[in-house]
């Protein structure tokens, strides 16, 4: 569990707040001896100079080094202060009111008073994690620009905005004023972040019981987390994400902001950037001598990507949008007429498209792999009188196909290892890689770093013991971490 600290200069600037034992000033977490028991900390650095070299300044970096999870993180002070991350390019500003030319808020813990800036606010918090940002904006040229953003001391606040300042950070960690008690307590905390509202999520409810009770035999405590409880990772130690991964959606913000805050996160942002752009992947497993389907890279500012594709693959084919997932956005084009309609449909939504070779199966092996290690192995059958595992009906509808659950031992041993091989070219996580088996040759379909583990399915053989490796790995590298 973390231990939330709050860092100060001077005692007399909290005097005004609760009371709270987890105060202490910046000279005493300076010069105090934290030994490896006290790892678990989650410090909020509340100093009033972030500068270089400055008090704060070594607060933070004297929180990292001793593996303290801080707020705000060396780089980020660094980075507010770069220019170059001040252009608003990234952020919608048009929508704010066309009476003013310039605003000027703060923002507490991602929250503002502002209307109208509430998701820049928590964008802008996300990124930085500095308690209290000042953010300036001008309207120039017609166009809302971020002309200031910097840390600002709460020391300074007015009594309205100390107020709005208490309750942001009660928010971020109500573990300020200290939560009730639980009836049994863990040694560690760790979130698993799911959408409730997923009508095809990568575990069932069975399945995440038993994800809770692994984690609850090994002295963890493992709490659902929903899309809106970003505000609540500083909690936590580690971040179990088993809702569908994509690189646009909340589930890499939830990553990342976890990355920066210290905690083990599987799967980890690196791994959802590379295993969700099948392009990036295509690319990945060729450089790396890895047997795929034979591929090619549409580009929709390609002139001539039909000729040129036409020349390297016959039909029937497979189009595939970059970050599609269970099945959606992958097409069989048997055509020219096809290929055209079809691929004209996926460049409205990528630049750039996958064409493969089509490969037809009775089944798609999956093989499990975690930390370098194969853990699981299924066999993935065709939904019946169709080519893919799933099929998706007009309407809206979702059939698929047969499984078998295999231990690993009764799995040929090249497609073993073309798994490993492939999983170990993303990371170090926990992947789940589809293969094809033709004529003794094995070739990797996809590597996914947030496979489906449901219930009955890929547990059929391992049974409790899969999710007890899962979260004994989880608990491995949470120990080993500052290590």
């Amino acid at each position: 569990m973390a231990n939330l600290l709050i860092v100060t200069d001077q005692t007399n600037d909290w005097s005004q707040y609760f009371p709270s034992e987890q105060v202490i000033t910046v000279d005493h977490y300076l010069d105090s001896n934290w030994d490896n028991a006290t790892k678990n900390l989650q410090v909020v650095n509340l100093c009033r100079d972030y500068t270089y070299m400055s008090n704060g300044y070594y607060c933070s970096l004297m929180a990292e080094a001793r593996g303290h999870r801080v707020i705000p993180r060396v780089m980020a002070i660094n980075d507010i202060t770069q220019p170059f991350l001040l252009s608003s390019s990234f952020f919608k500003l048009n929508k704010l009111s066309k009476e003013t030319e310039s605003i000027h808020c703060k923002i507490y813990f991602g929250r503002t008073a502002e209307q109208g800036l509430e998701k820049l606010a928590r964008r802008l918090f996300e990124q930085f994690m500095v308690p209290v940002i000042e953010l300036g904006l001008d309207k120039i040229q017609g166009q809302w620009q971020i002309t200031q953003i910097a840390p600002f001391p709460f020391q300074q606040l007015s009594d309205p905005e100390q107020d709005f300042f208490v309750e942001s950070l009660e928010l971020f960690s109500s573990k300020v004023w200290r939560r009730p008690k639980q009836e049994k307590k863990y040694r560690y905390d760790i979130a698993m972040l799911v959408d409730p509202e997923e009508k095809m999520p990568p575990s069932d409810s069975a399945a995440l019981k038993r994800f809770r009770r692994a984690a609850n035999r090994l002295g963890v405590n493992l709490e659902t987390l929903s899309p809106d409880d970003l505000s609540r990772l500083g909690e936590f130690d580690g971040l179990f994400i088993r809702a569908t991964t994509n690189i646009s959606n909340y589930t890499y913000q939830f990553a990342k902001t976890a990355e920066k805050l210290g905690l083990i996160v599987m799967d980890d942002s690196e791994s959802i950037m590379k295993c969700t752009n099948k392009v990036f992947l295509t690319e990945l497993l060729e450089r790396n001598h890895v047997a795929a389907p034979k591929s090619v890279i549409l580009k929709s500012f390609d002139s001539e990507w039909q000729a040129k594709l036409l020349e390297q693959l016959d039909f029937p084919m497979v189009l595939k949008i970059p970050d599609g997932a269970f099945s959606r956005g992958v097409v069989k084009v048997k055509n020219q007429q096809e290929l055209e309609k079809e691929a004209s449909k996926l460049f409205e939504k990528s630049a750039l498209i996958l064409a493969q070779a089509f490969m037809p199966t009775d089944f798609d092996w999956r093989i499990g792999v975690m930390n370098h290690q194969p853990i699981y192995a299924c066999k993935y059958m065709m939904s019946r009188g169709h080519w893919q595992i799933y099929q998706h009906h007009n309407s809206g509808r979702v059939s698929s196909g047969g499984f078998e659950t295999l231990d690993l031992k009764q799995v040929p041993k090249n497609v073993v290892d073309t798994a490993v091989k492939a999983a170990n070219l993303i990371g170090g996580g926990l992947y789940g890689v589809d293969l094809k088996e033709i004529d003794g040759q094995v070739y990797v379909i996809e590597v996914n770093d947030n496979p489906s583990i449901d219930h009955h399915v890929e547990d059929a053989f391992l049974g409790d013991v899969l999710y007890d490796r899962i979260m004994t790995e989880f608990l491995r590298r949470i120990q080993m971490r500052g290590f």
